[in-house]
């Protein structure tokens, strides 16, 4: 088959852009009056309209001097007669309702089920960075982390299909205090244990210190609290008679730096990492990459990869050199002590601290460092940084910091910001160990689907490993439509016993569809689709699902363009849900007639098809049974 369609095709199948061009046209040749085209506004007719586009004549009321239903007729007219493919027209009020011939659509379901990449674009010779996951090394993957990994990835399949080559990226967070909590607490309480000694994934084991350490870290505030001294530091601190539990609760980060034996423990051990001390580094290194090896594992079950790893270790000193230039330049400014500032207030963002006095860095420094050595590596045009909206100002910061810099990548510059996600009982705890871990989500969803499968029993002539390849495809496809249908911008709440629930708006639902048309292919044998060119009136079901994939390649576009995987996932379901029906309704392989047999075959290719592209952009597969 072919890859993408040649510009004859693209041509025939514009018609939303030819319509826009008559408007522009019609509005000189009738009225003698200059419409610009993007005040042609060109959207899909109501349901409960007859046609199958819609233009708003509004705009031309003042141009025209004439009531919105004459202009409507008058248009009308001359698109049906100016413009091939409009059949028909009917006006409503201000709303001039267009009908395409069958004609079109037939020619449209021909030229998809000739392409194996309906929708996708050409390369464009532009590359883009997507970093997403970014996870720290103190605790495993959790369902945060998931919603993060899922946009990023969609992201990346995205960008890819409208042309550009994408680069993808994460930055380790594997230094700092809450690294050294984790190993800290495991050589107190470990006793030598390995993830090898013990059978549990090399994520998981390292989570389970950090969790130890907040355990040992509160019982022993708890203790300090009535001890004399912690009495002494109440009586002494406290402000306008405030109670012990309101000073004790504010309290709590002073006492880790101040007072704590743990907290102390471990600030010494962060600073003999930073003095390079041989045996904390090996420790260090050795830990690291126990978590390592347990993100890889669940990265392959979610199907994702990187094209490079960045690790904060390497790149917390970076940004210096771009703090000099800045100080040279105007853009910062430095204090009596020492500390360099941005002033940002024209921009609503405030003073903005860039280095410390004793010129260490902050997050901000290490980021302008690392996007400026990216664009080294790389030479990319843009940068999408996939991170939750708890940052933010962050990324304002840091976009407008490399703006006045004047880089090269400044103005390609995207935060694709997400709410957070929260469990029906309130929000998840790394510290105290309450989140919803992405190994036993991925398992719970599995199994879930495992269950189904049994209770349909519609896969027992195939092998184990053949059921249990159908049944991951289905646990993950739930798991990963349920987050990505919702959009990034939105804060969620996760409940897990809805996400496992295999009908309505879901990814096996989609995929049951796919799967539907590849048993009628199946059971078709041998057909001749040449037939389906006689077929020349279509019913209202066919011509619904002719229109939804006719916008599948705006779809992608609109998803690329505001960096936002949910248009895709509600296309899909659209496409489903009216694939259904129509599978419903009308018979495919004993059709009226050949040529509606050969049309229908077509059409259920043709949405097969798309269907597995569009779920592709989103990480999902789609299986060939269910």
């Amino acid at each position: 088959m072919s890859g993408y369609l040649n510009d004859e095709e693209i041509a025939s199948m514009n018609i939303v852009e030819h319509i826009q061009e008559y408007v522009v046209k019609g509005a000189k040749a009738l009225y003698d009056a200059d419409l610009p085209k993007d005040q042609v506004a060109v959207t899909p007719t109501r349901k409960e309209f007859a046609g199958n586009y819609t233009v708003v004549v509004f705009p031309l009321v003042r141009l025209a001097k004439k009531k919105p239903e004459a202009i409507g007729e008058e248009l009308g007219a001359y698109l049906q007669k100016e413009v091939p493919g409009i059949a028909a027209y009917n006006v409503i009020k201000g709303f001039l309702n267009l009908v395409i011939a069958d004609s079109f659509w037939n020619q449209l379901i021909r030229d998809i089920y000739q392409q194996d990449n309906y929708g996708l674009q050409p390369r464009n010779g532009r590359k883009v960075m997507v970093e997403f996951s970014s996870p720290n090394t103190n605790k495993p993957l959790h369902l945060g982390h998931i919603r993060n990994i899922l946009l990023g990835w969609s992201a990346y399949k995205i960008l890819d299909a409208v042309g550009y080559d994408v680069v993808r990226v994460q930055i380790v967070n594997d230094r700092g205090i809450a690294i050294c909590k984790s190993m800290l607490a495991w050589e107190r309480f470990a006793d030598g244990a390995t993830p090898e000694s013990t059978g549990i994934k090399g994520d998981h084991f390292v989570g389970k210190y950090y969790v130890k350490f907040e355990q040992a870290f509160k019982a022993e505030y708890e203790a300090w609290q009535s001890s004399a001294e912690g009495q002494r530091v109440y009586e002494e601190k406290q402000k306008e008679d405030q109670s012990p539990e309101a000073f004790f609760k504010a309290f709590k980060n002073s006492y880790f730096n101040e007072y704590s034996e743990l907290g102390g423990a471990a600030k010494e051990m962060l600073r003999k990492w930073e003095a390079g001390d041989t045996a904390t580094r090996a420790l260090w290194e050795r830990m690291n990459n126990w978590v390592y090896g347990g993100f890889n594992e669940t990265y392959k079950k979610l199907g994702v990869s990187f094209d490079k790893l960045y690790f904060e270790s390497n790149t917390y000193s970076l940004g210096k050199e771009l703090v000099e230039g800045g100080l040279e330049s105007g853009v910062f400014y430095k204090k009596e002590d020492g500390s360099v500032w941005a002033d940002l207030e024209d921009a609503k963002l405030d003073q903005k601290t860039i280095l410390r006095s004793d010129g260490t860095s902050l997050y901000v420094t290490q980021d302008l460092g690392t996007a400026h050595q990216r664009y080294k590596d790389f030479g990319v045009e843009k940068m999408i940084y996939v991170v939750a909206d708890e940052q933010n100002y962050h990324f304002q910061v840091l976009f407008e910091i490399l703006k006045r810099l004047e880089q090269p990548y400044a103005d390609g510059l995207y935060h694709l910001s997400y709410g957070m996600v929260d469990l029906p009982s309130g929000r998840m705890k790394s510290r105290e160990g309450t989140v919803v871990d992405a190994d036993d989500l991925i398992a719970e969803v599995i199994a879930e689907a495992k269950l189904n499968s049994a209770e349909r029993d519609t896969t027992a002539d195939l092998s184990d490993s053949e059921r249990d390849d159908i049944v991951r495809k289905i646990g993950l496809a739930a798991l990963k439509f349920f987050i990505i249908k919702v959009n990034p911008q939105k804060r969620m709440i996760f409940d897990p016993k809805e996400s496992v629930d295999l009908q309505g708006q879901t990814g096996p639902y989609i995929q049951n569809a796919y799967v539907r048309i590849r048993s009628v292919v199946r059971n078709a044998g041998q057909f001749d689709l040449a037939k389906a060119t006689e077929y020349d009136t279509l019913n209202a079901e066919e011509r619904e699902l002719s229109q939804l994939l006719f916008s599948f390649p705006q779809i992608i576009q609109h998803a690329a363009d505001e960096m936002n995987p949910s248009h895709i996932a509600s296309f899909c379901y659209d496409l489903a849900k009216a694939f259904h029906k129509f599978y419903h309704d009308h018979s495919i392989l004993n059709a009226e007639t050949e040529a509606a047999r050969s049309f229908r075959m077509q059409l259920g290719l043709a949405v097969s098809q798309t269907l597995r592209t569009g779920m592709d952009l989103l990480g999902i597969e789609m299986p060939e049974r269910m």
